[in-house]
């Protein structure tokens, strides 16, 4: 069995998507994909060649079933994946959006199957992972969760493994606003990348500014922290070095969920491969612009050899 390049954990979600725009209480026909940004970043990784085991629990349901075909059918190494007889898949419904705006999301997840992951379901063999991919969402979902996340990341920091680390804030899911700053930023303490939008990084941290927010993350311990910046690009801060990375131009914007999983996919997968973190975060705005070409939250993520075929063209004048 090859060793597994990374591990990742969360709450895949049943998504049914609007077949045309409007309120979602007016439409009729839906269709349905999976949701949920760590499984995103993890399907992204494995779809670029990595092993990838997904730690999660679905419900004994037929979206259960669904989203464990469709991660399976991604390569995803779903052996962890724990069948919850009591508690449901959680699900959610999505506007259908043409003008490139945030579509309209509703959940349907309290106390769902994956609510009820907890440190119980740690193995030597997850442990194991040369990497951890880990964000803000699940230590949001229950205290049994955050348990977890914090469990994770510090085992695998201890380990000397890498650990990524996106905030990818969910306020609605947080008891208040005080705690989810507290313990993102807590957790945050454990990454060797931290990986937050501008906005984020300005709430978690009190600073306005790129170079301040990265500073702040720097002095608890990170390698490197990443700031999404939308239509901008992005900016890249180490001990050593910082700078600002250029976005990919985009000339029609239509769905933009699931940016932000992309630009992590770009920079994980560049810094497992030994490449410097200009060229990581230059990949991640490349994966990030496609991201926002597609309608879905992972479907433009690319391949290999889509990659492969994008290094090979010649720079843009």
């Amino acid at each position: 069995m090859s060793k597994v390049d990374v591990l990742s954990f969360g709450e895949t979600m049943a998504m049914l998507v609007a077949e045309h725009t409007g309120d979602l209480a007016q439409v009729e026909l839906f269709h349905k994909r999976i949701a949920g940004a760590d499984s995103n970043v993890a399907i992204g990784l494995s779809r670029l060649g990595f092993n990838v085991t997904w730690l999660s629990r679905v419900g004994a349901d037929s979206f259960g079933r669904f989203v464990l075909n469709t991660l399976q059918a991604e390569g995803l190494d779903c052996q962890h994946v724990e069948i919850d007889p009591h508690n449901p898949t959680g699900f959610q419904l999505k506007s259908r959006v043409e003008d490139g705006s945030d579509p309209q999301v509703e959940y349907f997840r309290r106390g769902s199957a994956a609510s009820h992951l907890s440190r119980s379901a740690l193995t030597p063999q997850l442990l194991s992972a040369r990497h951890l991919h880990a964000t803000g969402i699940p230590p949001a979902l229950s205290a049994s969760c955050n348990e977890l996340s914090f469990e994770l990341m510090k085992s695998m920091r201890a380990a000397g493994n890498s650990v990524s680390f996106d905030p990818n804030l969910r306020p609605s899911l947080w008891a208040s606003e005080q705690q989810m700053i507290r313990d993102i930023n807590a957790l945050a303490a454990h990454a060797d990348w931290v990986l937050p939008g501008l906005s984020e990084g300005r709430l978690l941290t009190g600073y306005e500014d790129p170079a301040d927010i990265a500073a702040f993350y720097l002095d608890q311990g990170a390698e490197a922290v990443i700031i999404k910046l939308g239509a901008k690009g992005a900016f890249y801060r180490t001990a050593q070095v910082e700078q600002f990375v250029p976005a990919v131009p985009v000339a029609n914007v239509i769905d933009t969920v699931g940016a932000g999983d992309g630009f992590a996919v770009g920079v994980i997968s560049a810094l497992l491969e030994n490449l410097g973190f200009a060229q990581a975060v230059q990949r991640g705005n490349w994966i990030g612009s496609r991201a926002v070409q597609s309608r879905g939250d992972m479907e433009g993520l690319p391949t290999r050899a889509e990659l492969l075929e994008h290094n090979a063209l010649p720079a843009p004048l």
